[in-house]
């Protein structure tokens, strides 16, 4: 049995693998005569099986039941209508087409950016649209100063705050919002993080870009799972976006990159939605494949048992 493990485990010639289990090989070598009562293809025990029907096949149906309810959960324009919303980076691009779309669903706009003129336009172009009310408050993110301000602020200007929308995040406001979400938790609302598949996947000749993404979903979803363990009714959404047809974008990635990009007018209308509708993570691009292979239930599982390991009790403390 030794040298028939040894000779499995030869992966080329010179070349050796780590063995392969032995008590894998005897169960599959073994003569049959010496476990006559096991079935199946690898002969799984009666405690093996009792295991799988009391603790997997439950969880399994949980998450597929969550899946199936997921998908067929309806976005309707009204779920925004009278609702309170800030929308950072808003002066063109992505958030510049939130705004708008917010604004044509009737709901209260509060947006910012550097430049102050063409927040004027965008809020003026809101009202047009059917606006409940819009502002503007000029200014940076990378200000911690302004940053500290901001969200209390444009809370007083709409009497509240029911959606955050962090368009063109920099990780140095990320502990500004981990500390002033209180903001939100006021309405039960939402948190709606416009992200990038470069904090997915790493992607060459962008390090430092992607390097940003990867931190503000490790940031962002450390905290959704803080709220999850502490009751915190404030959802937390991660937008996964693909190239997009914005001038910032394209600019970047000319000469660099092989692939269409999507319309930002559509990828605005995801993110509003995946927001409204309370979802995790929000995959939009040109890329179909992609919340397949990474927003898989898998994940979830494993996280779910992972959790189950922190003490809340510091979690509430602090």
């Amino acid at each position: 049995m030794l040298a028939i493990s040894c000779q499995l485990s030869r992966s080329g010639p010179g070349l050796m693998s780590p063995p392969a289990s032995p008590p894998l090989l005897f169960l599959l070598l073994a003569p049959h005569s010496i476990y006559p009562r096991r079935k199946g293809f690898f002969g799984p025990g009666p405690r093996l099986m009792a295991f799988m029907k009391k603790y997997l096949l439950p969880l399994l149906g949980l998450f597929l039941a969550y899946y199936y309810y997921s998908a067929n959960e309806e976005f309707r324009p009204e779920m925004l209508q009278g609702k309170k919303v800030i929308v950072t980076g808003a002066s063109k691009g992505i958030g510049k087409e939130i705004a708008f779309h917010l604004a044509k669903m009737g709901a209260h706009v509060v947006v910012t950016a550097r430049s102050k003129e063409t927040l004027q336009e965008v809020v003026a172009h809101c009202l047009k649209l059917g606006a409940a009310s819009a502002h503007y408050i000029a200014g940076t993110m990378e200000d911690m100063t302004f940053a500290e301000q901001f969200v209390a602020k444009a809370g007083k200007l709409m009497g509240g705050l029911d959606m955050l929308i962090l368009n063109h995040i920099t990780n140095a406001s990320l502990m500004f919002f981990n500390n002033d979400i209180h903001h939100v938790r006021k309405s039960n609302g939402s948190i709606v993080v416009v992200s990038s598949l470069a904090g997915k996947i790493a992607h060459p000749l962008i390090a430092p870009y992607s390097a940003s993404k990867f931190a503000l979903d490790g940031f962002f979803s450390a905290i959704r799972k803080e709220h999850w363990l502490t009751n915190v009714n404030v959802s937390i959404t991660l937008c996964v976006l693909g190239l997009i047809d914005t001038d910032t974008a394209m600019k970047e990635v000319s000469g660099k990159i092989d692939m269409k990009a999507a319309p930002k007018e559509e990828c605005a209308l995801e993110i509003i939605k995946g927001g409204a509708l309370r979802q995790d993570e929000v995959y939009y691009g040109n890329l179909q494949w992609t919340p397949l292979l990474l927003g898989n239930p898998g994940k979830r599982l494993i996280e779910f048992l992972h959790l189950r390991k922190f003490d809340i009790s510091k979690l509430v403390n602090n």
